[in-house]
């Protein structure tokens, strides 16, 4: 199972950044997949899932503000993140799984780091 992150950088507060995961190993189209960060100091917070059919769920920190989708074909799952702050800062995980229980798996990719400033 290989999980590659990009897309990440440096961007001004109000700016837009879309995030990317390159899945391999599994059978993709049929895992839910999410999306966690982590920030500086601070824990794994969750941010998105997408199920196979397409279903989407979001805390009510980022609803509103990211995207999550999937395309199938391409075995890739996506972050469109807009309105960002300076509070998102942090680096962006993708992981297997629905739901912030993901945020219990016990190994994690390298993430891409996402940087907002004010």
């Amino acid at each position: 199972v290989q999980l590659v992150e990009s897309g990440g950088g440096l961007v001004q507060s109000g700016g837009s950044l879309r995030l990317s995961c390159a899945a391999s190993g599994f059978v993709f189209s049929e895992a839910p997949m999410s999306w966690a960060r982590q920030a500086p100091g601070k824990g794994l917070e969750w941010l998105s899932s997408i199920w196979a059919d397409g279903s989407t769920v979001y805390p009510d920190s980022v609803k509103g503000r990211f995207t999550i989708s999937r395309d199938n074909a391409k075995n890739m799952v996506y972050l469109q993140m807009n309105n960002l702050k300076p509070e998102d800062t942090a680096v962006y995980y993708c992981q297997i799984g629905g739901g912030s229980v993901v945020l219990r798996a016990p190994s994690w990719g390298q993430g891409t780091q996402v940087t907002v400033s004010s």
